[in-house]
Order: structure tokens, then sequence, then C-alpha cells
């Protein structure tokens, strides 16, 4: 019932406003209780001084009878229970009630005689409560003829003052209260259900329909916000979300169609180079045998000889090149078979080593031993780590440091195996490392751009990945990652062996 966060603010909103409407309304009831009772012991104080004053001149003439006649007269209020006057021995000597004469006075009115105390409240026997006043009669010189020589208290006058009247204007008043309470609080609560629910919910429950509209794929959706408060900022903040979504998006679009178009192109550029190489290779290798048949001809003191070998170097160049259009275009499938990646890399390295840009290059290797093994198309992957190698060796143009390191890691709930290829040269800048994995895209002054889109889509065949780190000034580290097989290990003599 109270899921939305409206319904639980109106509902915290109730309970204060009923909370602290009530503790003023009680506080306001028990304030207007004391007025009332302190108005009702007002009344019957003064009624009974009026009766004391009015006795005492008769019991002063000795006008026993008028005394009677009195209580009697008073008697008949109806704010008045009772009004007596009995003996300190507690007998009844004179009553409103002329049945009680003779008669014991009742136990609380006498023990607040006893007490010394002047009023108290309590039930009378005939069902409500009454306010009981006691006045000690105390005789005086005029009294001595009747009731003998010294002061002593010759009678007690007694009022019982019915406080049912009062209980009633009291009820009454804490209904009033209570009914006007409540109807407050509920003229409160509905006020701010109708507030909270028209300035808050509705353009809430508005927003939260667009946002599923959008999500959904709209990106048409706009609010018109009625009110510049926070929720009209809001409802402004949302259409600036949104309309940044779609420009977003229809770049996006773009961006993806150019993509396309430039894939597609690559892959028809890729076909015509893969045909025109293989058309290519022939031609080349005929006219390669027939300038070593020339050079052949000629002593190696003749001049011509270092043309022949110049026009060699240069048709190695272009068959390379051709080699590398002929496997791009083509790629090989991979013929997988286990391997363990340490030896693979020091198989490399032994090959690295025999470089002649490796001279002056230091090799640091920090292989983890008892690496699992990986289903791999072993050549593929060493000519990934061959040529990724070479690259760092030239990177560092003829002096530094090559790092190799290996590890496990755990992402995408899978067992990894890592290499990194490190060196210390002069790193690419953001712009050359977005650039590297395009075909065609070299920085070199001799070379065809495909040998890092190669090693990536043969890393890609193979089932893992190859990123690259670098830094200006602090090198580049090439990171290959490939899955491991679960239930394999490497044992301890090279071998491949099942769990």
């Amino acid at each position: 019932m109270f899921k939305s966060v409206i319904s639980r603010v109106i509902l915290l909103n109730i309970m204060l406003l009923a909370l602290g409407i009530g503790t003023l309304s009680l506080f306001h009831l028990h304030r207007e209780q004391s007025h009332h009772i302190a108005a009702t012991q007002k009344s019957a104080r003064l009624l009974l001084a009026t009766i004391e004053k009015s006795i005492f001149n008769s019991m002063r003439l000795g006008n026993s009878a008028e005394v009677q006649a009195i209580l009697e007269l008073v008697g008949h209020s109806h704010a008045l229970e009772g009004v007596r006057i009995f003996s300190p021995s507690g007998q009844i000597l004179k009553s409103a009630d002329a049945t009680e004469i003779g008669q014991w006075a009742s136990p609380q009115d006498f023990n607040l005689f006893q007490q010394n105390a002047k009023e108290g409240v309590f039930q009378s026997k005939s069902g409500p409560r009454v306010l009981s006043m006691i006045r000690p009669i105390v005789s005086d010189e005029r009294c001595f003829k009747c009731h003998g020589q010294g002061r002593k208290v010759i009678g007690v006058l007694n009022m019982n003052f019915s406080l049912s009247e009062m209980y009633t204007q009291l009820r009454e008043i804490s209904q009033m209260f209570v009914v006007s309470t409540l109807a407050i609080i509920a003229l409160l609560a509905a006020g701010i259900s109708y507030i909270m629910i028209r300035l808050l919910q509705r353009p809430l429950d508005q927003i939260t329909r667009s946002m599923w509209q959008v999500e959904e794929g709209n990106l048409t959706v706009r609010l018109a916000p009625k009110n510049n408060d926070e929720v009209g900022r809001l409802m402004l903040g949302f259409n600036a979300m949104v309309g940044n979504l779609e420009v977003a998006q229809k770049e996006l679009q773009n961006l993806h169609y150019q993509q396309m178009e430039r894939a597609d192109r690559l892959a028809s550029i890729g076909e015509m180079a893969a045909g025109l190489a293989h058309e290519i290779k022939n031609p080349l290798a005929g006219i390669s045998g027939a300038i070593s048949v020339l050079a052949d001809d000629h002593n190696e003191e003749d001049p011509r000889k270092d043309i022949f070998g110049q026009i060699q170097d240069q048709i190695g160049r272009l068959d390379k090149t051709v080699n590398d259009l002929l496997y791009f275009g083509r790629p090989g499938e991979p013929e997988f078979s286990y391997a363990d990646i340490n030896n693979l890399l020091k198989q490399t390295l032994l090959f690295v080593a025999q470089h002649p840009e490796a001279r002056n290059i230091g090799r640091v290797e920090e292989l983890t031993s008892q690496l699992p093994p990986v289903w791999v198309d072993q050549k593929q992957i060493q000519q990934v780590l061959l040529n990724i190698c070479i690259n760092a060796l030239q990177a560092m143009d003829g002096s530094g440091m090559l790092s190799v390191k290996t590890l496990t890691v755990h992402h995408d709930d899978k067992i990894w195996v890592r290499a990194e290829i490190r060196d210390n040269g002069p790193g690419m800048a953001p712009a050359v490392l977005e650039q590297i994995f395009t075909p065609f895209y070299t920085t070199k002054t001799q070379g065809t751009g495909l040998c890092l889109p190669i090693c990536r889509q043969l890393m890609e065949n193979n089932g893992g990945t190859l990123q690259v780190e670098s830094q200006l000034g602090r090198g580049s580290c090439f990171i290959l990652e490939l899955p491991v097989l679960e239930n394999v290990e490497i044992l301890d003599d090279g071998r491949i062996g099942v769990l």
C-alpha cells in the first residue's frame, strides 16, 4: 500500500500532524479542565461561605429552627448533593435532608474533619462524584451561654457539591476537542495529499512514463514543465539528457555507418590485395631468379655486383609485403593443440637474440612457473610473439631493455594466461595509439601497416586478446591474453596432463 515515496511522505506528514495537533489539543483540554475545576471549586467555596455566614447569624441568636430552614432551602439547589452539620463525634445534628438527622456522617466526610482537611473529592452514596467541603464551627463569647465556657468546635458544617455537571461539561469539551482535532487533521491531510499528488506524484509519473519510452528507444519524448520549481527543473534536465542522447545516437549511427562502409572497403581492398599479391608473387620469384643468374656472371670486384645485391634486397622487401597482403587477405585456419606460453616465449626470445637490432638490448624475463596450458595454434601465437618483440627492438632504436612477463589473471568468470612484452622506447602518443591496429596504418618509413592488425587477428582466431598500453617517454607494453582450459595441467617434464 505504501510502496511509493509519495504515499510514505503523505503518511509521515499525517502522523506528524496528528502528533502535533493531538499534543496541542491535549494541552488545551487539560488547561480547560483545570479552569473548570478551579471555577467549580470557587463557586463551591463561595456558596459554603454564604451558608456559613447565614447559619452563624441564626446560631448566634439561638434560633435552631432557622438554621434547619436555611439548610433545607439551600439543599434544594441541584448543584448540591447535601449540606449538613454534624457534631465533632460524627453525628448529624442538622441537615437539608431531615432523614439524615441523628445518623452518622459518611466515613469520607468524617475523615476529612479528622485529618483537618478542608475539602476532598470522592464518590457519593447516590453515585456521582462530589466535592466535599468541611468548615469547623468554633464557639466564641457569644456562644458560651448555650455551649459552655471556652473556645471549642461545637459542630462541623459539611457541604457536598455535585461535580456531575462539571464532568458533563468536561466530556462535551473533550468530545469537541477530539472532533475538531480529527477534522483539522483530516482537512490538513487532504490538503497535503492533494498538493503532493498534484505537484509531485503526477509529474513524477509523467517522467517515469517518459523514461520507459526512452528505454524502449523513443528519443523524441519531451516533457512540458508547468512550474519553475524543482520538478520543473528536473523535467528540463530530463529533456536536455534525452536531447543529448538523441544527438549521441545519431552520431553513433553515422559513425557505425561509416565504419561499416570502411570495413566493406577494407574487405574489398583485402580481397583485391590478396589477388594482386598472388599475381605479383610468381613474376617476382622469376625476377629474383633472373637477377641471381645475372649476378653470378660477374665477379666480386665488379661494381655491378652491389647493384644486383640491392635489387635482391628490394625484391625481398616486395616479397615480404606480398606475403603480408596474402596473409591479411586470407589468414590460415588455426591448428589447435595444447601449448605452454613459457616455452613459446623462450623459443621466440632465442630467435629475437639473433636479430641484428638486438645486440645492445638487455632482457628481463619474469616467467611464472606452472602456468596452465592453453589451446592454441602454436605457430600462429609464436608469430605474434616474434612480431611484437621485433617491433619492440625497432622502437628502442638499438639500445634499451626488453622485459617479458607471464602470469595468470581472473576476469569475465575465466582464468587467462597473460604475457606482457614491455620496452622502454619513446612510447606512443594517444592519437597513434588509437590507430596502431588499423590496417595499412604505420609510422615507419618502411612498412605495410599490416603487422599489428595481423597479430590481433591471429589472437582473436585463437580466442585471445591483444592490447597495448603506452606513454610518451616511458615506452610501450603489449598484453596478450589467452583463455585457460579446465582440467588440464603442465607436468614437471613439460608434457600436458589431463586431470
